[in-house]
């Protein structure tokens, strides 16, 4: 794996970069173009999803990106509506990238009105052991959706990827994912843009002649937050990933953790339903 990043080891000893690109809402058409620059500025670390319809331009961009694929770190999730269908919606999300194994598998929202989420949880265990998945894991779980998981679980998620941005902590949660051995990863990291304008970030933007995007990455990776800030433009994409070398004081990451205000941007994880198909 790139040296390029800070690393976050997985508690089945994969190694994770942490920080990537996520391709939510990125147009299929646009993909590969998006994927290829950001492995270009030093990215070793792509977030997709099924969901997404954007896994076969991730997949030509590790083709034509020369790289090693042991060295590009490649997620991706289970759609709502294909709980009841892992292993096939795996098998599907794997060609689609044109890949033999997948280091990440998700399965995206717990849905807990399906019922579902446990099933596919099995689904998975069974792919990775056998080995087509290096890491299994989570996105958008809560507390009591992640107690029903471990309840029957015989591999526990890796990864619990959730909204995550200086506005919208979730600090609760991701204490108990931490304390289960669980790395939280931020999707929505920088609040949809909606986090850089604020005072305490701007200051601290200003004092270290960084962006304000720059500022809130850092105070993630401080906290040991896997973060996959989503751009589609190559400047912005290069300034993101300049953050791993900006080290903030602890009276700055105590401004920026100061900004929570409880306002989620995404959908509750606790009623949200729909399929993703």
């Amino acid at each position: 794996m790139s040296e390029l990043t800070p690393e976050t080891t997985l508690n089945n000893g994969v190694t994770i970069p942490r920080l990537g690109l996520g391709v939510f809402q990125v147009p299929p058409e646009d993909t590969q173009r998006i994927v290829e620059d950001a492995l270009a500025a030093g990215y070793r670390h792509i977030d997709t999803a099924a969901g997404y319809r954007n896994e076969a331009g991730v997949g030509a961009a590790i083709a034509a990106s020369g790289l090693a694929r042991e060295e590009i770190f490649v997620t991706t999730k289970l759609r709502n509506g294909e709980q009841g269908r892992a292993q096939e919606a795996f098998q599907n999300s794997r060609k689609a990238l044109g890949l033999d194994y997948v280091d990440l598998y998700l399965i995206h929202w717990p849905v807990p009105s399906q019922g579902l989420y446990v099933q596919a949880w099995k689904e998975m265990e069974r792919l990775y052991e056998n080995k087509q998945i290096r890491a299994i894991g989570v996105s958008n779980f809560l507390a009591d959706h992640l107690d029903t998981l471990l309840e029957a679980a015989e591999v526990p998620p890796a990864v619990n990827q959730i909204e995550l941005h200086p506005s919208y902590q979730q600090a609760e949660l991701a204490a108990k994912c931490r304390s289960l051995g669980i790395a939280v990863e931020a999707y929505s990291p920088l609040g949809q843009g909606g986090d850089l304008n604020g005072n305490a970030v701007t200051a601290v933007a200003q004092a270290h002649n960084a962006t304000t995007a720059q500022v809130v990455l850092a105070w993630h990776l401080a906290a040991g937050t896997i973060a996959i800030p989503k751009s589609v433009d190559p400047s912005r994409i290069r300034e993101n990933f300049a953050a791993t070398s900006l080290t903030l004081s602890d009276d700055e990451l105590a401004a920026i953790t100061a900004l929570e205000s409880g306002a989620r941007i995404g959908s509750d994880p606790a009623v949200a339903s729909f399929t993703q198909l």
